[in-house]
């Protein structure tokens, strides 16, 4: 497949930030080098135990899944932090999310917090504040959320599009010596 048909191809990504709080969600419509926000919003989930929320996760994911139909997935990978029973309890929300979009046989993906700053800031040190603000500017949006949960995972979607999207390369990963083979009459 040529770099141009690639970048022409239409897809919907939905990224979620899990939590076990709160849970971030975005998605993003792509239409030739075109970008566009469908959605963000976050779901609170204060109240219940450990096992409601998970089911809550699973069951608003299936639903975004169903009403948005996304061709991919992308999701925030939980960071290695000093509390082990965090870190468990994030990884549960990321599995319970990953599993809602399996079940309805939509691909995913995880990327770290820092691939994701980085990839909308240039900073993979960069403040939940700098994402939403960049992410402002570049999808044209008039008001951020109250929760940033939202723009972080409007983030992880964008991310995915960004790493996924590799004109140089025509979108493979193979490295140089593919490129030369796809394309000889670029070689000097």
């Amino acid at each position: 497949m040529s770099s141009q048909s690639k970048i022409s191809k239409e897809k919907i990504i939905l990224g979620i930030d899990p939590g076990t709080n709160v849970m971030g969600f975005g998605i993003i419509q792509i239409k030739g080098i075109s970008i566009t926000m469908i959605s963000m919003g976050s779901i609170q989930m204060k109240d219940g135990d450990h096992a409601d929320k998970l089911k809550r996760i699973f069951e608003k994911t299936l639903e975004l899944v169903d009403n948005y139909m996304p061709d991919e997935v992308a999701l925030e990978a939980p960071f290695y932090g000093k509390n082990v029973q965090s870190m468990l309890k994030l990884g549960r929300a990321q599995g319970v999310s990953m599993a809602a979009a399996l079940y309805r046989n939509t691909p995913i993906t995880e990327y770290s917090p820092r691939k994701i700053k980085q990839s909308i800031t240039g900073s993979g040190a960069a403040s939940k504040e700098q994402v939403a603000g960049m992410l402002q500017s570049i999808l044209k949006i008039d008001q951020l959320p109250k929760h940033l949960d939202a723009t972080d995972g409007l983030a992880v979607a964008l991310c995915h599009h960004y790493q996924s999207t590799n004109i140089i390369s025509g979108g493979s990963k193979k490295g140089w010596a593919s490129f030369i083979s796809q394309n000889p009459n670029r070689v000097k």
